[in-house]
């Protein structure tokens, strides 16, 4: 019953269909525009904290190289070899074994 009411009362104008095409692709095109700046915006926060997490990792890869300078430098290892007492080994023969 109301589906017969709408089609007797509704003519289709072109200029009618033209104004709801635009309006849709308008509607439309705002929604992709929205969805773009918000999928910008996430990408960006993202690659503000990547950005925060290497500046982090560099300094502590520093800080991993000093110890590393620090815990192997010559001086410590001489001074360890003498408070342990250790002389350097000397080789008198070697024994060299073919397959």
């Amino acid at each position: 019953m109301w589906w017969d009411v709408f089609k007797t009362s509704f003519k289709p104008n072109f200029n009618v269909i033209v104004a709801m095409l635009v309006i849709a692709s308008l509607v439309g095109s705002s929604v992709a525009i929205a969805l773009s700046v918000q999928h910008w915006r996430e990408s960006f926060q993202q690659l503000q904290d990547l950005k925060e997490e290497k500046k982090a990792l560099e300094i502590e890869w520093g800080q991993l190289l000093l110890e590393q300078n620090s815990w192997g430098s010559y001086a410590r290892i001489e001074q360890m070899a003498q408070e342990q007492q250790m002389q350097p080994t000397t080789v008198t023969s070697v024994v060299m074994v073919q397959p």
